[in-house]
Parts: C-alpha cells; sequence; structure tokens
C-alpha cells in the first residue's frame, strides 16, 4: 500500500513506524527541517521537508498513486486543507487527527475519516489504567459499549464454568457477551472461539463485550473487585 503520511510529530511518528514496518511503501511531510531529519534517519522512507497545504508538494509526495493520506498535525486547519487537497485528487483513502470537538462536523461534511482529540484520548487510557486495573485493552463503541480485555482471576465467580453453566447461573447476560478466548498452553495461541461447552479457566484473558461498558457488575464476574474500592 502507498501512504502518505502528513506530520512527524508524537502521533505521526509512530504511525511511520507501524506503517513502514508493515512493509508498506510511506512517504511523509513534514514541515519542520528537525522532525522531518529525524524521521529520514529512523525510518526507511521518502521524507519531505515541506509544506503539505501545497498542491505541488502533495504532487512531489506522489499523491496521483497514493492508496491512502492521513494528516497528524497538531492544527486542524492544516489537516482541512490537506484533506481537502486529497480529495481532489480523488485519494482512496483519507484519514485525519481532529483535536477540536467542535470541528468533527466540518470534517464529516467533507466525508474525510477521523480521529477525534488523541490527547483525550490517551488521557483517558491512562485515568481507565489507574481506575480500572484489570482491564488489559479497552474501545469504546458508540455511547457506552465497550470491548475490552481481562483476566480471569483464581475463584472468580466463571472460573471452571461452561459458558451455559454461567449463564444459567445468570453470571452473563444479554448486555455482555465473551467473544474471544487466550490461554497459556494452547499450542498455536490462537484465540478460542467461545461456544456453549467452553470452561472458562483462570488466567484465561478474555475479550469481552459489554453495552454498559466494563462496570463493576460485569468485572466482579471475573473476580476483580477493585472497582468497588475506587468508586
Amino acid at each position: 500500500m502507498y501512504v502518505i503520511i502528513v506530520g512527524a510529530g508524537n502521533i505521526g511518528t509512530p504511525l511511520i513506524e507501524i506503517a513502514t514496518g508493515d512493509r508498506n511503501e510511506v512517504v511523509v511531510v513534514e514541515r519542520n527541517s528537525e522532525k522531518a531529519e529525524a524521521a529520514a534517519t529512523r525510518y526507511d522512507c521518502l521524507v519531505l521537508n515541506a509544506d503539505a497545504t501545497v498542491s505541488e508538494t502533495l504532487d512531489e509526495a506522489g499523491i496521483e498513486r497514493a492508496d491512502a493520506l492521513i494528516s497528524t498535525t497538531d492544527q486542524d486547519a492544516t489537516n482541512i486543507m490537506v484533506s481537502l487537497l486529497a480529495m481532489e485528487r480523488d485519494v482512496p483513502a483519507i484519514v485525519s487527527v481532529v483535536h477540536n470537538p467542535e470541528h468533527m462536523k466540518l470534517f464529516e461534511r467533507i466525508g474525510v475519516s477521523t480521529m477525534e482529540n488523541p490527547q483525550s484520548l490517551i488521557a483517558e487510557y491512562l485515568y481507565r489504567a489507574v481506575k480500572r486495573p484489570s482491564i488489559k485493552d479497552y474501545m469504546k463503541v458508540g455511547d457506552t459499549a465497550e470491548v475490552f480485555e481481562i483476566t480471569v482471576d483464581t475463584d472468580a465467580p466463571i472460573d471452571g464454568k461452561t459458558l451455559r453453566e454461567a449463564n444459567e447461573s445468570d453470571l452473563l447476560t444479554d448486555d455482555f457477551l465473551i467473544v474471544a478466548i487466550e490461554r497459556d498452553g494452547v499450542d498455536d495461541r490462537s484465540p478460542i472461539t467461545p461456544r456453549g461447552d467452553t470452561r472458562i479457566e483462570a488466567g484465561d484473558l478474555l475479550t469481552v463485550y459489554a453495552a454498559e461498558g466494563a462496570t463493576p457488575d460485569v468485572t466482579d464476574v471475573f473476580g476483580h473487585y477493585e472497582d468497588h474500592e475506587l468508586k
């Protein structure tokens, strides 16, 4: 995949690492000379020390053959302008960071996929790590639902039960379900697909969908009661 990344700052830099590590053909456009030089030295990609809001810069970046453009600068105005230029060139996939929530509708109106206020997302993730240390990773779905990973503690209410038994005991409800299981000792480390006769064991890493999020009523099922103490 041919990817143009605009910005080599706090968001763009790890993105460059991921994109190049996945063997994509990557071109980076960075206005700051020091950041551009750092990216060029560290990563196997073409780096242009130039202004991405100038059409000629995007031409030099090869926008006519780009499969995707991702704008990661800390200025929404710049991200909007770059996105509009990419749309004029019919880039198939255009994604941008949005720092000011008030600008979200503008990005949506022009048809750009967005990631809202990454600083707030990071802050929320860090706070979540303190408040609910049992949650290994999580993702919001809509306003309240969440998908998260949690390890089954020893002597948890669900430990040793099949999913059918857990359902019959009202440990599992219609509001949340187990969608994947990772277990030490499984040779290929592939997630186990949960079925009615699948037995949950202490130490299992579960991927869980919860309609109301990772509330204490949900995490209690897996033997984690710290949320009650931190409320």
